[in-house]
C-alpha cells in the first residue's frame, strides 16, 4: 500500500499561481499513474489531471491550458502547477495513485483545501 501526502494548498485570489505536491512512501513509484482530483462543496469530485508511467498526461476540460501536471520519480512526487486560478477551482485537492493495470485509482491522499478569492 502507498502513502499519499499532498501539500501547498492555501489562499490566493485570482490569477494567481499555486504549486501542489504529493509525496509517496510504500511501494515503488515509478511504474504507477498519477492523477490529481478536486471536489468543491456540494459537488461531485472532479478529475483534473492524470500522467502516466512514461510522461504522457491527460487534463480535465476545465483545466486545460492553466494546470501542468508533472512527476519527479526519484523524489516520488507529483506536482500540480495552477495557473491563472478563478475562484471556480476552489476546491479540495487530492492526488491518488492507480496500480499498472488496474482499472480504478486505489490510493488517495488526505487532500488540500485551495480557495481562490476573486
Amino acid at each position: 500500500q502507498v502513502q499519499l501526502v499532498e501539500s501547498g494548498g492555501g489562499l490566493v485570489q485570482a490569477g494567481d499561481s499555486l504549486r501542489l505536491s504529493c509525496t509517496a512512501s510504500g511501494r515503488t513509484f515509478s511504474s504507477e499513474a498519477l492523477g490529481w482530483f478536486r471536489q468543491a462543496p456540494g459537488k461531485e469530485r472532479e478529475f483534473v489531471a492524470t500522467i502516466n508511467w512514461s510522461g504522457n498526461t491527460e487534463y480535465g476540460n476545465s483545466v486545460k491550458g492553466r494546470f501542468t501536471i508533472s512527476r519527479d520519480n526519484v523524489k516520488k512526487t507529483v506536482y500540480l502547477l495552477m495557473n491563472s486560478l478563478k475562484p471556480s477551482d476552489t476546491a479540495v485537492y487530492y492526488c491518488a495513485v492507480r496500480a499498472p493495470g488496474a482499472p480504478l485509482f486505489g490510493s488517495w491522499g488526505q487532500g488540500t483545501q485551495v480557495t481562490v478569492s476573486s
